[in-house]
């Protein structure tokens, strides 16, 4: 760990011989909401910054994958906690032993291939950032979710420590989350669902955040108790936050069109169809969903797009 100093000099720093050629896109990809998205930066050199609030406090870490391992640089009160973090974000304690890798359709070959050796699931272990996030995307399109991501954080975030990027910006304190008053979430563009989630959320943060350290059946039960917080939203929060390499995305607007595509060439696929076709992959179902997500496959678009609601206007 290198000593504090000059803004540059990290308050935190190590490296990781990772046990797998690390593709920081990929594994980080998952957590980019748009490429403006306040709170992470995906270089194309190969490097990643991240700003996040941790149990510690708020940091910045910024990564740098080579072949043969990862280096870690962390700046603020959190830069510890990232550091100590980075092992398990970039998906160590995920174990693709078993994935029937056989049983994927043609279409999907190519990328498993291309993700085999430098993809894992991820668990950033920070489990109130993921919610978040994925409340604000319940029942949106993308471009409303991100604005919102975005607007919370140009509002009420954190700026993040050290030489990081200009504009990035951490999570604030569950305790500002909670002062936002319900017009200012309106004006964001968020839904009053939405945010009266959030506020029964940012309540019970700490027993949030607990669900890192607690079995995944247990934590998976605990978030799913939470008036608002449904089985799609508790997925999406283990896909990032628990690590769960088996947590599909059920009741997605698009992830089973998608699926069904790349596995049959069909245009009507729904949730019953994707579950039929993942029961092989039991254990890796959320590894084939994120395989067809870096792939690119999907369904041809026809008819009309999902209508961006505007709730400002309600």
């Amino acid at each position: 760990m290198a000593a504090s100093g000059s803004p540059a000099t990290p308050d935190a720093e190590g490296d990781w011989a990772a046990p797998y050629r690390v593709d920081l896109r990929a594994v980080l990809g998952s957590f980019t909401r748009g490429r403006t998205d306040p709170a992470i930066r995906l270089g194309s050199d190969g490097t990643a910054w991240r700003a996040a609030r941790t149990p510690a406090g708020i940091g910045s870490l910024r990564l740098a994958a080579t072949a043969e391992r990862v280096h870690a640089q962390a700046w603020g009160p959190g830069a510890g906690w990232l550091v100590a973090s980075v092992p398990r974000l970039l998906g160590f304690a995920d174990d693709p032993a078993g994935f029937p890798a056989d049983a994927l359709p043609p279409a999907l070959v190519p990328t498993w291939r291309r993700v085999a050796d430098r993809w894992r699931t991820p668990s950033s272990g920070l489990v109130m950032e993921a919610l978040l996030v994925a409340i604000l995307e319940q029942k949106v399109t993308g471009v409303q979710s991100r604005r919102a991501w975005a607007a919370l954080l140009s509002s009420r975030g954190v700026p993040a420590p050290g030489p990081a990027p200009a504009g990035m910006l951490g999570l604030p304190p569950a305790e500002e989350i909670r002062r936002v008053p319900s017009w200012e979430w309106h004006r964001w563009g968020v839904g009053p669902h939405q945010s009266a989630t959030i506020m029964r959320v940012a309540a019970v943060a700490g027993r949030i955040e607990e669900c890192a350290s607690l079995p995944l059946a247990d934590a998976r039960r605990r978030l799913g108790s939470i008036t608002g917080v449904g089985p799609w939203t508790v997925a999406e929060v283990s896909q990032r936050a628990l690590g769960d390499a088996d947590a599909v995305s059920f009741g997605d607007y698009h992830l089973a069109h998608h699926v069904v595509f790349a596995f049959t060439g069909r245009m009507d696929g729904a949730d019953e169809d994707m579950a039929a076709l993942l029961a092989p992959f039991d254990g890796h179902r959320y590894r084939v969903q994120r395989i067809v997500e870096l792939s690119g496959v999907s369904r041809p678009a026809r008819g009309p797009r999902m209508t961006i609601a505007d709730h400002r206007r309600i």
